[in-house]
């Protein structure tokens, strides 16, 4: 149950707040890109991964320009730094599991999880946007989550299949790291 809140929608705290979880969430889907092209790139046995990914990357295309319409609405533009930033964490981020045996394991775990983080993230937007009284741009926060929560459940129902392919090629002392 929720309980009843002050009428915050006036409020230029709140105001504030939602855009700064826009550039945020801006943010963040720029690092998922820079994250999902790295893996993209690596990905040899895993098709199913692979496509799963490059079809992610044209949604996550998607939701970074509802969120730049969004940010745009507010007379607002996303963070230059904090996209700098979260590009280069991304492509560190991905990087760092390539000297790992399990690679294709750990990718799968991280990416389950950031699809976790970013439905979230969205969630909290949209109640951002119900308590500072901009309902209009729900629709546009409700398509991305859909899409966060698509994947993320493609993604669980891969992680089986994934890990006992991994196996089998280890098993058979073929390549099963990506």
């Amino acid at each position: 149950m929720v309980a009843a809140t002050a009428d915050l929608s006036n409020s230029e705290t709140v105001r504030n707040i939602f855009i700064t979880g826009l550039q945020n969430a801006h943010s963040l889907e720029k690092e998922a890109i820079q994250l999902m092209n790295r893996q993209i790139e690596r990905i040899e046995n895993y098709p199913e991964m692979r496509q799963l990914l490059e079809q992610h990357v044209r949604e996550t295309e998607g939701q970074i320009r509802r969120l730049d319409e969004i940010l745009h609405n507010f007379g607002e533009d996303r963070s230059l730094l904090k996209d700098m930033a979260t590009q280069v964490m991304g492509n560190i981020a991905a990087m760092a599991h390539v000297p790992m045996a399990d690679e294709i394991l750990k990718n799968t775990f991280a990416n389950h999880a950031f699809e976790n983080f970013e439905i979230a993230s969205y969630r909290s937007l949209i109640t951002m946007a119900e308590v500072a009284g901009h309902a209009k741009f729900i629709p546009a926060l409700e398509e991305s989550l859909r899409e966060e929560q698509k994947t993320a459940q493609l993604i669980h129902d891969q992680i089986e299949m994934i890990t006992r392919r991994y196996l089998e090629r280890e098993a058979q002392g073929l390549k099963a790291d990506r």
